[in-house]
């Protein structure tokens, strides 16, 4: 029996026309593969919070209100260190394009009910260094918290450290090797960006209520924005997180204080005459009295040595934070020193010390440390050389006045 020519083509027509829709499912079907293989790369990032978060963190609720998990010192410090982990990924979304459906910065904020209100962007090449984030209240609300827990600051001001990608490596290693060279960081745009943004937020909430925090080369510049405005006596919550201690300034200065110290002890093997031990002794007695009264006079003064307290976090395999843990020495080498007060019995600086045996650089320097949940800190009941260095222009005092004596 022959075929109909018609007819097979008919049935040729036929399937041709059923081929065709079963390549476009089979389109369709290559391109909702390759969208879940992205969704599930994001899901898996190793940035992502539910994956190098905190463990067993639980977010705000209701019960705060009663109880504020943010009067506890291992939460705010835990929940600070993930804010200013959302500013590296605010910078790394940023360089990577990423949307809002996929960036992962906002991720460590929106647990703990904060929103981002402002970036801050370096004008040199338009990257992100630091950001403000805000108590968000209509989140709050919704999660049936009435109002912020105590202990909740309004506004945090974050500060990332240095990033080693090409967009911002070149910006971040200028400031590292500023420091290096300085141990200062006035001279950069964004002291003077961060500086700015910090009054504004002190001006609109209150100085109680905002807290600056920052990490490595952050940590550096929270902690000299932070004394400029205690300087003007607003006094900012303060916590730094490895902050650089290495510096070329450091070192010569330290050189010189041992040179000093070297020179002091040949002085006293010299002999000395029955008048130079006099008032050699006259001397000494006379300046233990003045440091003595050294503390008191600060009050006096104006001088709050407990009002701006920061807070350092430093790991003692970390090089290039671990000088924060060097004691401050005896008395008898503090003698003559401007900021020798401090040692008695005063706080300038709570530090927070982690000794885990001998670690690698990079883990000792990470900020995920200080979210682990096996941390183990212990405070640094001796007073630290080099915080007071840094710490040592706030607790100068003025010149002493002279008082006129009545006329006979």
């Amino acid at each position: 029996m022959q075929r109909n020519p018609k007819g097979e083509e008919q049935e040729q027509g036929r399937g041709g026309s059923m081929a065709k829709p079963e390549a476009e499912e089979i389109t369709t079907e290559v391109v909702v593969v390759k969208e879940q293989e992205e969704g599930h790369d994001q899901y898996h990032h190793p940035y992502a919070f539910h994956v190098s978060g905190p463990r067993n963190l639980a977010s705000p609720n209701w019960r705060d209100l009663i109880n504020s998990s943010w009067k506890d010192t291992n939460y705010k410090r835990t929940v600070i260190a993930c804010f200013v982990q959302a500013v590296y990924l605010l910078e790394l979304d940023r360089q990577e394009n990423r949307t809002e459906e996929n960036a992962l910065a906002a991720k460590w904020w929106v647990p703990f009910k904060y929103k981002l209100a402002q970036t801050l962007i370096d004008e040199r090449d338009g990257s992100i260094f630091g950001a403000i984030l805000e108590w968000d209240r209509s989140a709050a609300m919704a999660d049936l918290i009435l109002m912020r827990p105590s202990g909740a600051p309004r506004a945090v001001l974050t500060l990332r450290g240095t990033l080693l990608k090409s967009p911002t490596a070149r910006r971040d290693i200028e400031d590292d090797l500023r420091f290096l060279a300085w141990e200062s960081l006035k001279g950069s745009i964004r002291f003077k960006v961060a500086l700015e943004a910090l009054k504004s937020v002190a001006d609109r909430y209150g100085s109680n209520n905002v807290c600056i925090a920052g990490h490595s080369l952050g940590a550096g510049f929270a902690l000299q924005v932070g004394k400029a405005l205690a300087k003007e006596g607003i006094y900012v919550e303060t916590h730094l997180f490895n902050p650089p201690s290495v510096s070329l300034a450091m070192s010569l200065r330290n050189m010189g204080e041992k040179a000093g110290f070297a020179w002091k002890r040949f002085k006293s093997m010299l002999p000395m005459s029955s008048e130079t031990q006099v008032s050699s002794d006259a001397g000494e007695k006379t300046l233990g009295f003045r440091l003595k009264n050294w503390v008191p006079q600060l009050k006096n003064y104006g001088v709050g040595l407990e009002k701006w307290v920061p807070h350092l976090y430093v790991n003692n395999s970390d090089y290039i934070c671990c000088s924060y843990t060097h004691p401050d020495g005896t008395e008898e080498n503090n003698i003559g020193k401007e900021n020798v007060g401090l040692t008695s019995g005063q706080v300038a600086a709570k530090l927070f010390v982690k000794s885990k045996g001998k670690q690698k650089f990079l883990e000792a320097h990470g900020l995920e440390q200080w979210w682990s949940d096996d941390l183990e800190l212990q405070q640094a009941v001796h007073n630290s050389k080099l915080i007071n260095m840094q710490l040592k222009s706030l607790y100068s005092l003025p010149a002493p006045q002279q008082t006129q004596g009545k006329a006979p």
